[in-house]
């Protein structure tokens, strides 16, 4: 007789083996592993839990879910500096699909079940690439968005030079012509700065506040789940700096990156990357995931890497009344305040003859 599937919450004992899982899991990435969430959640006063689905002491799949405390309750998405949090399922060596289909099915038939109780005010997963089977989901009434990001493969490093485009070649070839060099270091004011700048210049979001950024940063360092490439002047100034998240997964992924204002030109960001693709591939990586692949001029630049487009499925559960109530306040609020702008603007008066 065939053990039953059982959904359960992992102890903290058991996340040895659910990380495991995850580096083999061809969905898994470093964001859905405890070590990563604890560092997050240690600097955001969040928590997390694990939701495993199991056959006897064996894990066949789960979840990871990173939750964030609100006056409506719990909520479980995806945030800045955790870009994915969704299922993750054992490799399944069967031959035929139609076995590995049946099988995820009913692990995620099982997981559905279970989240759909689990009383979250939002709840909203983000699987990586490999992931495009939801339909159980979908079929229980769950939204399901297509969302979109750039993977660089590293497995042909002279491959992929050729892939991307010659500026970008151009630029990397005249940064080491000009002196400068790639650091692997622990210098977070540096990047903190940079990160810092490119709030002030574009308005993008910081992504923590900086002691709890810094605390973020030292601990994933500590722990050996990160890196930290820099671009550096011949007089050792950081123009350029990139945090890659690590682990053991074939996947690395970028998580911050960013440039001093007053040195663009130089192309030191172009120099960074190719130098960080190459330092990956020789930590043993097989791809890296540059995060995101919005359309604006970021995501252009991504694609000049020679960087694959990958899809990736976001699922939804339907929200609570009151995280619906919330955000249809603020939709109101934004609305009435581009009213008052408009308003309070001077007529345009026109010149008669």
């Amino acid at each position: 007789m065939k053990a039953p599937l059982i959904v359960r919450e992992l102890a903290p004992s058991e996340f040895d083996r659910w990380d495991r899982l995850v580096a083999e899991a061809p969905e898994g990435s470093i964001y859905n592993t405890a070590p990563y969430l604890g560092a997050l959640c240690e600097s955001t006063g969040a928590d997390f839990r694990i939701l495993s689905a199991a056959k006897g002491d064996e894990l066949q799949g789960g979840v990871a879910l990173y939750e964030q405390p609100s006056r409506w309750g719990t909520i479980v998405s995806p945030r800045l500096l955790l870009y994915y949090n969704g299922l993750v399922t054992r490799p399944d060596a069967s031959q035929y699909p139609s076995v590995r289909a049946r099988r995820r099915m009913e692990i995620q038939q099982a997981l559905e079940t279970a989240l759909s109780r689990q009383g979250y005010v939002r709840l909203c997963l983000k699987s990586c690439s490999p992931l495009r089977d939801v339909r159980v989901f979908q079929q229980r009434g769950w939204r399901v968005v297509p969302t979109y990001t750039y993977v660089v493969p590293l497995t042909d490093l002279k491959a992929l030079w050729q892939r991307m485009e010659q500026n970008l070649r151009r630029l990397v070839t005249r940064c080491e012509t000009q002196g400068l060099t790639v650091s692997d270091d622990d210098d977070f004011e540096s990047l903190f700065r940079m990160h810092f700048d490119v709030h002030r210049r574009k308005g993008a979001p910081l992504y923590l506040p900086k002691a709890e950024f810094e605390r973020y940063f030292k601990q994933l360092k500590a722990a050996g789940l990160c890196r930290l490439y820099q671009a550096r002047l011949p007089d050792g100034r950081s123009i350029s700096a990139q945090l890659v998240l690590t682990g053991s997964h074939a996947v690395s992924h970028t998580v911050c990156a960013a440039s001093d204002g007053e040195f663009l030109s130089m192309g030191a960001s172009a120099y960074l990357r190719w130098k960080a693709f190459e330092a990956l591939a020789g930590l043993g990586h097989s791809a890296n995931d540059l995060t995101d692949a919005a359309l604006n001029p970021v995501s252009r630049f991504k694609s000049q890497l020679g960087a694959d487009l990958h899809l990736c499925l976001q699922i939804a559960h339907r929200d609570e009344m009151g995280i619906r109530l919330r955000d249809a306040f603020r939709r109101a609020v934004h609305v009435a305040g581009n009213v008052r702008r408009i308003l309070a603007r001077p007529p345009n008066r026109t010149r008669t003859p």
